[in-house]
C-alpha cells in the first residue's frame, strides 16, 4: 500500500538539511530502486523552485510499504529525523486514483 509522508522542517534548518541531504536521498534511491517510490521532493518557503536562503518549509514522500507501521519505522530512521531538521513528521496510507 501506499503511504505518504510529510515533515515540517524546524526553523532555519536550512544548513543541517544541505549537511546530511546525500545520506536522505541515498535512502530515497533504495525505494526508488525498488520500485517502491511514486515521488519525493521538498517543498521550498518561497515560490520558486530554487528558494535560495529561504529554504524549505518540509519534505512530502509517497511511497509503497508492506503496512503503516513499516513506514512509520521508515520516517522515523531518515537522517532528517536524526539530524533535528524536522520538527514533526505525519504518515498516512495513501489511495491513488490518478
Amino acid at each position: 500500500m501506499l503511504y505518504v509522508i510529510y515533515a515540517e522542517d524546524n526553523k532555519d534548518s536550512l544548513e543541517k538539511r544541505l549537511s546530511v541531504r546525500a545520506a536522505h536521498l541515498a535512502r530515497l534511491q533504495i525505494l526508488k530502486d525498488e520500485d517502491r517510490l511514486l515521488t519525493a521532493g521538498p517543498m521550498p518557503i518561497a515560490d520558486s523552485e530554487e528558494p535560495g536562503h529561504a529554504g524549505f518549509s518540509g519534505s512530502v514522500i509517497i511511497a509503497e510499504f508492506s503496512s503503516l507501521d513499516e513506514a512509520q519505522t521508515w520516517a522515523n530512521d531518515d537522517p532528517y529525523v536524526a539530524a533535528g531538521i524536522y520538527q514533526t513528521v505525519t504518515v498516512r496510507p495513501f489511495k491513488r486514483v490518478f
